[in-house]
């Protein structure tokens, strides 16, 4: 009998169609050729059900590896491939919702979401609302209509976890579908599908492309959610250049790896923060003073360089920018997942309605790199004594 395959493992010889090359060779392309006017009648009429080369908006072999290396990462049926991860999530939400219906949002929610929910999603006539970041009021927060829940665990900025085969049960009594944004977990740490999710979303621009330097968003789904996120995608117009698929992929390599890396750098770091007296929290759920630590255990496989620091109470939110203007290996960047460290001031009362952040000192949030942690420590050593002023 064969031996079983590690994740790592099978992630490395994941998307090769080929036999031969190691890496799938990138394929420009537009237009393809048919051999005659049956041929492409023909491919046009099988191309929803069966993937088929037609048009490269459909797919090249590009895109295709990479569909079928995403497929393999988080265990689902097909695979869809965008231009970024707001892409994937506004897809999500027009492809499964129609006018009359309505949405549970996470609280701990991605803040464009927000925003796509507030001018695109009300002008359609489709509901929306807010639950905790933890799922404690989900249940009581549920409509006859309520057609989707979409959760993010751990969520935004606090990295709250929910207890995911709960709610899939709660969704499965009511005829709900559950879509999980998994961009912390990237298929290695969490795998929502293989708790009971319908639909993952990843935003690949952060840890599967892993070096900052290509935009891409994915949907991985079960069966059962398919041909919708399949009609949405196509309907849209939406997918990606050979390059990026291809940069994604190559990433998509070393990803276990990098994600190792990143993840003991953090706690290294974690743990030497939450010695400082600066320090009343760090945020980061495989710390075992976090609420989200025992869910953790039992569903995650490790943790990524993710951490945000909540400063005591007689540091405000100005001190927190002080902080972060004062390192030095630190850059101020929007996005993280990359090999770099980055830092940005962390607004909880601002981003969250369903929980009271305020009274609390300020914030910042920390994507720990692959630098060497006892330099980061260093750095942000220094930058202590700019916090206090």
């Amino acid at each position: 009998m064969k031996r079983p395959q590690s994740p790592n493992t099978r992630l490395l010889r994941a998307g090769r169609p080929h036999k031969g090359w190691v890496n799938t060779p990138v394929t420009r392309a537009s237009s393809y050729i048919f051999e005659n006017v049956e041929h492409w009648r023909d491919t046009r009429n099988r191309r929803d059900a069966e993937r088929m080369l037609s048009y490269a908006a459909r797919g090249t072999d590009s895109t295709y590896a990479l569909k079928d290396a995403l497929v393999e990462l988080e265990g689902g049926y097909r695979a869809k491939v965008f231009p970024t991860g707001q892409a994937a999530i506004a897809t999500i939400l027009l492809g499964y919702l129609g006018q009359g219906d309505h949405v549970l949002i996470t609280d701990a929610v991605y803040a464009p979401v927000r925003r796509f929910c507030s001018r695109q999603l009300s002008r359609m006539g489709v509901e929306h609302d807010y639950y905790r970041a933890d799922g404690c009021d989900l249940a009581g927060r549920i409509k006859p209509n309520t057609r989707l829940i979409y959760v993010e665990s751990p969520g935004s900025l606090a990295y709250e976890m929910v207890d995911l085969p709960a709610i899939v049960r709660l969704a499965r009594a009511h005829g709900c579908l559950v879509a999980v944004d998994n961009t912390w977990g990237s298929g290695l740490l969490y795998r929502p599908l293989a708790l009971g999710a319908d639909i993952s979303v990843m935003a690949a621009t952060k840890y599967l492309g892993g070096h900052s330097d290509v935009m891409l968003g994915t949907v991985v789904t079960n069966q059962a959610a398919w041909q919708p996120m399949e009609e949405a995608a196509v309907d849209l117009g939406q997918t990606v250049g050979a390059d990026d698929a291809w940069l994604t992929l190559r990433g998509m390599r070393s990803l276990a790896v990098r994600l190792a890396a990143h993840g003991q750098n953090a706690l290294t770091v974690a743990r030497w923060l939450q010695s400082r007296p600066e320090v009343a929290c760090v945020h980061c759920p495989a710390l075992p003073d976090s609420p989200s630590h025992a869910l953790w255990l039992r569903d995650c496989s490790g943790t990524n360089g993710l951490l945000t620091v909540e400063f005591a109470p007689m540091f405000d939110a100005a001190a927190a920018i002080r902080f972060i203007n004062a390192l030095q290996l630190f850059g101020v960047g929007a996005s993280w997942g990359g090999y770099e460290s980055l830092a940005l001031p962390v607004d909880m009362p601002g981003a969250r309605t369903e929980t009271d952040w305020s009274g609390r000192g300020g914030m910042a949030r920390l994507h720990i790199g692959l630098e060497s942690p006892e330099d980061l420590i260093a750095d942000i050593e220094a930058a202590l004594q700019a916090l206090r002023g």
